[in-house]
C-alpha cells in the first residue's frame, strides 16, 4: 500500500450488492454510468471509486497511478478498514482532519485556486474531506498495528546517516549535520520503512486468503 503524503474516518469503499444494479444504470434511460470492477467477500468496488481515488491523487501529488494500481489500492484499503472497524479503531478527530485539510488547501494559495482545481478534477469539497479522513484513518491504524514490531538498531541509524543522508546532502551542496542532531528524524524514517514493509507482507498474506473477483478486463489485485 502506498504510504501517503499526509499522516488513512471509516468510509465504506463499496455499496451493498443489492444496490449494484441501481449503481450501474441510470434509472430512466438505462444508460450505463458506472460498473463493478471488483468484488471482495460480498462487497463491491465501482469504477467511479477508482476514478475518485485517481482524482484525489492528482490533487495531493500532482499525478495519479494507473487504474490497475488504483484498484489494487482500493482493495488494500478495504482490507485495512475492515480489520480496523472490527477492532472498533476510532475515527480521526474533526480537528485532525481540519488541520490536514488546511495544509492541503494552503498549497493552492487562495480558496479560489483550490476551488478551481477541485472543479477541474471533478471533486467536491465534501468528497475531499471524506477521502482525506479515510487516508488519516488508515495511516493511523497501520501505525498502531505495526510500529511496536519495528525495532531500529544504532547501526541502522549509522548506515542511513553515512550511506543515504550524507550523499544526498552532498548532491545538494548542503552542509552535513551532526549525527546526534538528526538521530530521531532518521529513526522515524527507518520506522516508517519498517511499517511499510510489514504492511506490504500482511496485505499480500491477507489477499491470498480472501475471495477477490475482478471484472473482465481489470487487473489482478
Amino acid at each position: 500500500m502506498r504510504r501517503a503524503i499526509f499522516i488513512f474516518a471509516l468510509l465504506p469503499l463499496a455499496i451493498g450488492a443489492e444496490n449494484a444494479a441501481a449503481a450501474s444504470q441510470a434509472p430512466s434511460s438505462g444508460r450505463v454510468v458506472d460498473r463493478i470492477v471488483a468484488r471482495i467477500e460480498g462487497d463491491i468496488i465501482l469504477q467511479s471509486q477508482v476514478a475518485e481515488l485517481g482524482a484525489f491523487q492528482q490533487l495531493i501529488e500532482g499525478h495519479a497511478e494507473s487504474d490497475d494500481k488504483l484498484l489494487s489500492e482500493l482493495i488494500e484499503q478495504w482490507i485495512v478498514q475492515t480489520e480496523a472497524a472490527a477492532l472498533h479503531f476510532p475515527d480521526p478527530a474533526k480537528s485532525e482532519v481540519d488541520r490536514e485539510l488546511g495544509r492541503l488547501t494552503a498549497q493552492f494559495g487562495t480558496p479560489e485556486t483550490y476551488a478551481a482545481k477541485l472543479k477541474e478534477l471533478g471533486l467536491t469539497a465534501d468528497e475531499v474531506r471524506q477521502l482525506l479522513a479515510r487516508q488519516i484513518y488508515i495511516e493511523r491504524y497501520l501505525d498502531y498495528k505495526f510500529r511496536p514490531s519495528v525495532q531500529i538498531e544504532p547501526s541502522e541509524i549509522d548506515a542511513y546517516f553515512q550511506k543515504e543522508l550524507l550523499p544526498e546532502l552532498a548532491k545538494k551542496n548542503q552542509p552535513a549535520p551532526n549525527r546526534a542532531d538528526v538521530e530521531e528524524q532518521i529513526r522515524e524514517v527507518l520506522v516508517q520503512r519498517g511499517i511499510s514493509d510489514l504492511t506490504a507482507k500482511w496485505l499480500d498474506d491477507t489477499k491470498s486468503r480472501l475471495k477477490i473477483e475482478m471484472s473482465p478486463g481489470d487487473a489482478k489485485p
